[in-house]
């Protein structure tokens, strides 16, 4: 197996080298947006830039991404483009530039929006260049360009001004391309298509001769371009030597084409002329296909066109095909062809009479046409339609091979896609893992196209959906399971020893090589299949590792993934191993297979089950795993071993690898999509369309739905009236009490709801009635009633008032339908969430909700606000791993609850007995919950009833007040309430009273009858399934948890009513769509009534660790933020309360409307300023420190020592003037200077208590959800911006901080960044060198902007803080020393107790330690972190003598030591494995 070539990394320029560079100067002369005086636009400067600097480099991405950076396309070229200046030059610049913005996944329309006129014109240009000679004007490579161009627009339909021009290409009138009979044909199957094209015909004969011309042209655009392209194709060579750009060319065609199937609005009319032209048939028979190494990556785009042109679907209609409606369509086309046949071609009468499956196969079709002439078969595929007519007396032009293959491939039996699915292996094998057109590196470019499916903004079908989502997260995985192989594998050494064999040189820890591998079992395959029913097989290993190593073995559990690898290497003994060469040849791998643990096997042989009895212990150090293996890949090996005399892979094995088990769920989540693929996906009717991205975005939202509700009970969501009427602006409210003192929530709100089929009203004034009527709200205030004379009987209230967007998205939310919350930084995305659920258990007590999240950390988070609201806690279950960091005492797990059930049902028996027992009634009323119903049905409802006919009023007197708490039958039972119970003010209290206390005892039988389960049901595992199908009203899970557990879930009976997902713009598309089918269907529909998702698509996506399939698969895209794309309406909250005013502007550019609450402006908090520091935000510019900016010393692994030193010099600085360290925390951009960071603060303040540590050290990706009062931010790059450029990043980085922010960066790099221009304007408009105030300490008593009244300095760069911080510290410690010195000499008199004196002594060692040891922990700041250690400043003088001798001259200037190199830190402390490093590329999240 040849192994992979290994991609070349795209290196971005330095900011040295892009000021050297001609464009720079160019872009300084004539469009730098930091360039007050322009030079006027010149046509000649884009003719030169064009043929000098693109054309000549051969469109050198290094050049493009130069231009596209500066800020060329908007700044010059659009701006200044109109159809007298349009020239070759000026549309491929265009091109380019917008390609860039695609490549680097940054907007590229918002320019063409701003300025629209000219698109049109600019749009018919580029489709004629298309066209063009590849001989003539336009060469290959360019003609390529605009392929890609074209690609970008068909995909970006959802861009009104893009949509508009692109329609004009695939709509219905394109059939013109067609020939006449296949047309004919068309319009036959759909008599309403023959209205629509003769309509058409008409509308063309009113045109004037040149608009006609023009639109003809437009609609054959796409059937000449498919016919340029069959001749590019039909001049490749078999085997002379082929220029790259053919091939390139090929490749983005198909590209085009697959992208233009796989979406409905472009598939639906451009199909059938996609079939017209054969160009199927034209490829598979193409040289390109036939040459190994050129047409590799063409065949396989090749594969997924084929795919895609047979999708199940109809083109017309877009409903998807069942398999019997697709067995019909083959039929239909397998019995016309015989007819054809019987009428008109005696050869074939033998065909015409067989029956289908006899004929179908490809081998029988060859059989029956493969004899004929190619005139012969030319007339039966005119017959078909599918050729012109061969007129009489002429030969045909095409090769009898095309024909042959047209027919053959037009009528053969296709293998369902399903059937296909199911026979596929799950586990990744060798020829996947390191194929590059599937699984590219980490070092992926974006400029070739890649054998992927893409995500974008509409699917085909359900199935589509769910396959491309399948395919995608199947080599997402792969990609993981690539690196972890290599990273174990080259761990090993693997070399080949002296006599031919293996030896491994090395170890690792998550790999051990096998001692014995056997196939125990070969399960006979199911009726109908062709593939075993279950394979397994015992793995033997000898575990000779430390015992930590061991146990983690051992610990190995049902269901885990390992893999079986079988190395041969052809190395000798002691080579070294080189990761930049390729791996595969090194290693000599030659297969992979993946298995599943069953268990592993004790000294008899058998499994040993998971369960709570403690495991056997086994003797010596040899153990045996027995696995299950995929059975459709044994199949596929065995064939081939069998039918090609291949080795049996089975026998080769010398490796098994395991994977760290929260990595490791890839398989469960595969099998979860294939189950889902292979039952009916029942999704609510109100969300299908929606979903697959067509029809009206806002048909889910509640407003048109039919069953909206009209009264909703807000519950405790209104603090008062006023704030009622305040979330409301613009209705009237109309409240049915007039007493204001009545007026009090909780409030029902009575909505008027519009059904959308009114009648149309003539008259004005009924109008204004009508909208009148649409505005008004009716306000009913009621109270709850009485629960109990106990104080933990009153409800818990909701305390925060909330503003009218959050009260709009509460309102949403209960009603039926689709909610779409975008929640900015610090708006209150949680408190939401949670009034939602409440308002939901509160109105609808039967229905159940789903609460969904991406992390554990936030699910705990709504889970602790939840329990601070009025829910019954009985109602609550939390499933998964997570709910061990719940920070409560309380165990919401499925046994917690068990537990809590168990343990509340005792409290509650012996509350039973003490009732009894006051009632002075004999027996055992309290032995079990039976026996507690009957005790309540006989004994207190009969006192109960007897009490109420007492003092229920009898006609018109009311009765006395005094005989509501005289006949009273519970006063023995309520003595240890809170006394008097009954107030004797007014009869209707008292009763009010009296009622609240028998509620509070029907609570408990009530419960106890609930609880009635778990006295039947003996196991805990049968009472944690009742708790979740029946008990639970508000379950709780992680996305990834209800991917992996569905299958279970749906096998209970697992019911719900309503999906809550927090963090729903983190979480994968397919992880979004899973948890709305964790529930059987009911009579063939989903019981689903609301769907809410809370997010922020402008903070950061799902992490997807491979850049091809984040970028050109688009996987990182979310659901939600598809939604947002499609158009689906969202509440947009609008008022955050997080950080100062100031911090927010650095990021509200980014939101609609997004202002500040009221305490923002008004807390002393926000209104005071940060000690020691001028600014509360500041970009702080830093150099190179000893001539290195950022270095890399692993793929992506970025560090700055720099920016790593000023950032730890600064944090240094805020502790020592007070700040505390908790409240500060650190982050950075890239994983590389979080290491970096965290070994310099380990160095430099280790655990000093002057300093402390920061609250965090950790990358931006990690902290998104997370806040801190200081952040200081290391943005590292100092050659190109990297992945700030998303500005979803940089949202999130800036969004962080509630009180102050400080950012070290280049400036000039990353000031000339058009996404970033909002934010980084404002940083730049503030000083960028750090001004500190040192002797100003905190808190200060300083308003935020009023100039200090103490010193400011300022700092110029690292060096000169690093020195002043050490200095600092040094004087801190030399006066607090003499502090302490004065205080020892003060006479015993004054001191009031022996014990302070003996406080202060211990005190004094600490700080006399603290002297002897500030050495090794403050750093003079010359040293530089790395790992290889350098002294620290060391001194031998006692305490008192370092006081005396620490002068500025003691400490040596920071030039006077040369530190060592700096980013040495090559790799994290605690990473264990490089993986670690370099997981994931820029980020490594």
């Amino acid at each position: 197996m040849a192994a992979p070539a290994q991609p070349k990394k795209i290196v971005a320029p330095t900011v040295s080298q892009i000021n050297a560079e001609f464009v720079t100067q160019l872009a300084c002369k004539y469009w730098a947006p930091h360039i007050k005086k322009k030079s006027p636009f010149d046509i000649k400067v884009i003719e030169d830039i064009y043929e000098k600097e693109i054309v000549k480099s051969r469109f050198a991405i290094r050049k493009i991404m130069l231009l596209e950076f500066s800020q060329y396309l908007e700044n010059y070229l659009w701006m200044n483009y109109s159809p007298e200046v349009s020239s070759k030059a000026y549309l491929m610049s265009i091109c380019c530039m917008v390609n860039e913005k695609f490549r680097e996944n940054v907007p590229a329309w918002e320019i063409f929006k701003k300025k629209p006129d000219h698109f049109p014109f600019f749009f018919k240009h580029i489709l004629k260049a298309a066209l063009a000679e590849t001989d003539g004007e336009f060469s290959l490579h360019e003609q390529t360009v605009l392929l890609l161009f074209l690609d970008h627009c068909f995909n970006s339909l959802e861009v009104d001004l893009i949509r508009s021009q692109v329609q004009q290409l695939i709509s219905l009138p394109m059939w013109m391309g067609l020939q006449p009979a296949r047309l004919e044909l068309e319009l036959k199957k759909t008599p309403k298509l023959r209205k629509f094209w003769n309509l058409i015909k008409k509308n063309d004969e009113k045109m004037d001769p040149e608009a006609r011309e023009q639109a003809y042209q437009e609609r054959r655009f796409l059937s000449q371009l498919i016919q340029k392209f069959i001749s590019v194709l039909k001049s490749v060579p078999l085997s002379e030597p082929v220029t790259m750009d053919k091939v390139h060319y090929c490749e983005r065609f198909i590209e085009l084409m697959i992208d233009l199937e796989a979406l409905l609005p472009t598939r639906r009319w451009f199909n059938t002329i996609l079939d017209d032209s054969h160009l199927l048939v034209h490829c598979y028979l193409s040289n390109l296909v036939r040459r190994e190494e050129d047409g590799h990556l063409f065949s396989q785009l090749l594969d997924m066109l084929k795919f895609y042109t047979g999708f199940e679907i109809n083109d017309q209609t877009g409903n998807a095909l069942t398999e019997n409606e697709m067995t019909t369509i083959h039929y239909d086309r397998i019995t016309s062809l015989q007819r054809a046949a019987f009428a008109h071609f005696p050869e074939l009468y033998d065909f015409a009479l067989s029956n289908v499956a006899e004929v179908d196969t490809r081998e029988s079709l060859v059989k029956f046409f493969g004899p004929l002439s190619s005139n012969t078969l030319h007339q039966v595929a005119s017959y078909l339609c599918l050729l012109p007519t061969l007129p009489k007396n002429e030969d045909t032009t095409f090769d009898k091979e095309f024909l042959l293959e047209l027919l053959v491939s037009r009528h053969e039996r296709r293998i369902s896609q399903i059937q296909q699915l199911n026979q596929m292996p799950l586990y990744p094998t060798e020829k996947i893992i390191w194929d590059e057109n599937i699984v590219p590196t980490e070092y992926y470019s974006g400029e070739g196209c890649l054998a992927l499916p893409k995500l974008n903004l509409q699917f085909l079908t359900l199935h589509d959906y769910l396959l491309r989502n399948f395919n995608l997260f199947r080599l997402e995985s792969t990609y993981e399971i690539r690196q972890d192989i290599e990273d174990s594998v080259s761990r090993m050494k693997p070399w080949q020893s002296e006599y031919g064999g293996v030896v491994f040189g090395g170890w690792a820890r998550m790999a051990q090589p096998i001692v014995a591998f056997t196939v125990v079992e070969v399960a006979k395959p199911n009726i109908g299949e062709n593939w075993p029913t279950r394979v397994r097989a015992d793995v033997t290993i000898n575990l000779n590792v430390r015992d930590h190593i061991k146990d983690e073995w051992e610990g190995l559990r049902k269901h885990d993934v390992c893999f079986l690898i079988t190395v041969r290497p052809t190395k000798p003994y002691g080579t070294k191993f080189d990761r930049r060469r390729p791996f595969i040849e090194q290693v000599g791998l030659v297969y992979v297979r993946g298995c599943e643990i069953q268990g592993m096997l004790d000294d008899k042989g058998r499994v040993i089950e998971d369960g709570p009895e403690p495991r056997p212990n086994l003797r010596g150090e040899s153990r045996t795993f027995r696995v299950f293996l995929d059975p459709n890949q044994y199949q596929q090996d065995m064939t081939n071993t069998i039918q090609n005399g291949a080795e049996d892979v089975y026998e080769t094995f010398n490796i098994i690898m395991r994977r760290k088990p929260k990595e490791n769920n890839f398989k469960a989540v595969l099998e979860t999509i294939r189950n889902l693929m292979n039952t009916d996906c029942v999704v609510p009717d109100w969300l299908h369309d929606i979903i697959l991205g067509y029809g009206d975005p806002s048909s889910a939202h509640y407003s048109k739905m039919p069953n909206q509700i009209a009264t909703l009970d807000f519950n405790d969501t209104f603090l008062s009236i006023e704030h009622l009427k305040a979330s409301f602006p613009g209705h009237n409210v109309k409240v049915t009490v007039e007493d204001p003192a009545l007026q009090i929530p909780p409030f029902r709100i009575t909505f008027p709801v519009r059904s959308g089929k009114g009648k149309k009203r003539k008259d004005a004034d009924v109008e204004d009635e009508d909208t009148e009527e649409a505005k008004t709200l009716t306000v009913e205030p009621h109270v709850i009633p009485n629960r109990g004379p106990y104080p933990y009987n009153q409800p818990k209230r909701n305390t925060i008032q909330f503003t009218h967007t959050q009260i709009e998205a509460i309102r949403a939310g209960m009603q039926p339908g689709l909610t779409m919350v975008v929640g900015p930084p610090g708006t209150g995305k949680t408190d939401v969430a949670v009034q939602i659920i409440s308002n939901i258990y509160h109105n609808f007590p039967e229905q159940r909700t789903l609460i969904v999240t991406h992390s554990n950390q936030a699910l705990n988070q709504l889970f602790e606000k939840i329990m601070a609201l009025d829910i019954d806690e009985r109602h609550l279950l939390r499933l998964g791993h997570g709910e061990e960091e719940l920070e409560t005492e309380k165990d919401f797990s499925r046994y917690g609850r068990v537990n809590y059930v168990l343990a509340r049902r005792i409290e509650l028996l012996e509350e039973v007995k003490r009732l009894q027992k006051s009632l002075g009634v004999p027996g055992d009323a309290s032995y079990t919950c039976e026996t507690a119903g009957y005790f309540f049905l006989y004994q207190v409802m009969s006192r109960w009833e007897e009490y109420i006919s007492k003092v229920k009023n009898k006609g018109s007197t009311l009765p006395d007040v005094t005989e509501v708490s005289t006949f009273f039958p519970f006063h023995e039972y309520f003595a240890n309430a809170p006394q008097p119970i009954f107030k004797g003010r007014s009869y209707e209290e008292d009763m009010e009273i009296a009622e609240g206390c028998f509620r509070h005892i029907k609570k408990i039988f009530t419960q106890l009858e609930e609880f009635r389960a778990s006295e039947l049901l003996r196991s805990g595992l049968d009472r944690s399934k009742y708790l979740l199908v029946k008990e639970a009203k508000i379950i709780a899970m992680t996305c990834t948890h209800a991917a992996l557990k569905r299958h279970d879930l749906v096998k209970l009976g697992f019911k719900y009513d309503n999906i809550l997902m927090e963090e729903a713009a983190q979480i994968l598309e397919i992880e979004t769509f899973i948890p709305l089918l964790l529930q059987n269907p009911q009579d063939g529909f989903s019981r689903l009534k609301r769907w809410i998702m809370i997010g922020d698509h402008h903070q950061l996506p799902p992490v997807i660790k491979n850049m091809a399939f984040q970028k050109y698969s688009n996987m990182e895209q979310s659901l939600f933020t598809r939604f947002v794309r499609v158009g689906v309406p969202t509440v947009d909250l609008d008022a955050q309360g997080r950080a100062r005013a100031s911090l927010c502007n650095l990021y509200n550019w980014r939101y609609k409307n997004l202002g500040n609450l009221p305490h923002v402006q008004l807390l002393p908090e926000f209104s005071t300023a940060n000690a020691g520091l001028l600014y509360d935000f500041q970009l702080i510019n830093v150099e190179d420190f000893q001539g290195v900016g950022e270095s890399e010393p692993n793929p992506y692994f970025y560090q700055n020592l720099g920016e790593a030193e000023y950032v730890v010099a600064l944090f240094m600085y805020m502790c020592l003037l007070g700040y505390p360290a908790d409240k500060i925390s650190i982050l950075t951009t890239y994983n590389g200077q979080k290491h970096l960071i965290r070994d310099i603060i380990n160095r430099r303040c280790g655990n000093n208590p002057l300093i402390g540590r920061p609250n965090k050290v950790t990358t931006v990706d990690r902290f998104q959800g997370q806040q801190n009062d200081y952040i200081l931010l290391s943005l590292v790059r100092t050659r190109a911006v990297g992945h700030l450029r998303d500005v979803r990043r940089l949202v999130v980085a800036m969004s962080r901080a509630r009180l102050g922010l400080y950012i070290f960066a280049r400036v000039s790099l990353f000031q000339n960044c058009f996404e970033l221009t909002p934010a980084f304007s404002q940083l730049t408009a503030r000083p960028l060198h750090l001004h500190i105030i040192p002797t100003e300490p905190f808190p200060t008593a300083r308003k935020n902007g009023e100039r200090p009244s103490h010193e400011v300095q300022i700092i110029k760069n690292m060096p000169q803080m690093a020195n002043f911080v050490y200095n600092m510290y040094m004087h801190l410690i030399q006066t607090t020393h003499h502090y302490h010195q004065t205080l020892l000499q003060l006479p015993p008199a004054m001191v009031e107790e022996g014990e302070e004196v003996q406080n202060q002594e211990t005190e004094l060692e600490t700080e006399e330690e603290a002297m002897t040891v500030q050495a090794d922990i403050i750093p003079s700041p010359t040293e530089t972190s790395c790992r290889q250690e350098t002294p620290a400043f060391q001194t031998d003088t006692t305490p008192s003598e370092t006081g005396a001798t620490s002068t500025p001259e003691a400490i040596p200037a920071l030039s006077e030591t040369t530190p060592t190199v700096a980013g040495a830190v090559s790799a994290p402390a605690e990473a264990n494995t490089p993986q670690d490093a370099t997981s994931a590329p820029e980020e490594t999240k």
